[in-house]
């Protein structure tokens, strides 16, 4: 389609979003002086509205918290990916008029893994129970052949981690907050929890670590991060998810797979400073 073609990230809180830095990022690396893309400050019951006012320049939209699974019902159709975490991130707005779903947070974490040499996995440990948990967990059935460790703070969590296990045909085994340092003895760490939340497990790591995804990116890096680092172990960040992800809605939004990963990412980092 010819003209000015748009794409946005939705939810609520937004104004935190590093998706406007790297996908405009993006297009100027590759000269698509015609895309542009904006972030808007969307809850749940706006969102019919906005949908409903989209015009035909519309490409794609993001999507943060509280919307990936407010999103579902307004959409013709969710990819299997999405439908396996019951949450979607990424819509593309194709020109017949269609909404098709799709969670690219799963790719995003095998890619950025990838990247750092972790293609295969033969157990891991997840710290956390809640929404990219889930999607930490899908992104393991891909690359992990034994058993994944929960550590959780309830058992309604511990019960709601070992459902998507059963789901995700992932073999979970859950444990107690209280026993989280256990967690590093695997070969890889996912740590999907807010800000703060695993400061005081900073000073409880073995002396031989091995990979740790921490899904926080500002601050960064992380308390824990941090000291990972200090034992020689390899540290991802939630920078490197996001622009992995970011990377596949690009290519769906724009259609064009020439490479941006390296101008998303210093777009990314040059907006934490």
């Amino acid at each position: 389609m010819a003209g000015k073609r748009r794409a946005a990230v939705l939810g609520s809180p937004i104004a935190h979003s590093l998706s406007p830095q790297l996908h405009n990022a993006a297009y100027a690396a590759l000269g698509l002086d015609d895309w542009t893309y904006d972030r808007f400050d969307i809850d749940e019951a706006a969102l019919p509205g906005f949908f409903a006012g989209l015009g035909p320049e519309w490409a794609g939209l993001s999507l943060t918290m509280p919307l990936k699974r407010a999103v579902i019902p307004l959409l013709d159709e969710i990819t299997g990916t999405a439908r396996s975490v019951e949450a979607v991130n990424t819509v593309v707005l194709r020109p017949d008029g269609r909404r098709v779903g799709d969670n690219t947070d799963i790719p995003g974490l095998v890619a950025a893994l990838r990247e750092r040499g972790v293609e295969k996995t033969e157990s891991a440990a997840i710290l956390g129970a809640g929404a990219t948990a889930s999607s930490a967990l899908a992104a393991l059935s891909r690359i992990c052949s034994g058993e994944v460790t929960a550590y959780v703070r309830s058992e309604r969590r511990a019960d709601e981690m070992r459902g998507w296990g059963d789901r995700l045909g992932v073999r979970v085994r859950t444990a107690d907050w209280a026993d989280a340092a256990h967690a590093f003895d695997a070969p890889l760490v996912i740590s999907t929890t807010p800000k703060g939340t695993t400061d005081d497990l900073a000073a409880r790591l073995p002396q031989r670590v091995g990979t740790l995804f921490d899904v926080v990116y500002d601050p960064w890096p992380t308390p824990l991060a941090a000291a990972w680092q200090q034992r020689g172990g390899s540290v991802l960040s939630g920078l490197d998810l996001l622009v992995h992800q970011a990377v596949f809605q690009f290519e769906q939004f724009t259609g064009d797979r020439r490479p941006v990963l390296d101008a998303m990412r210093a777009a990314g980092r040059a907006a934490l400073g």
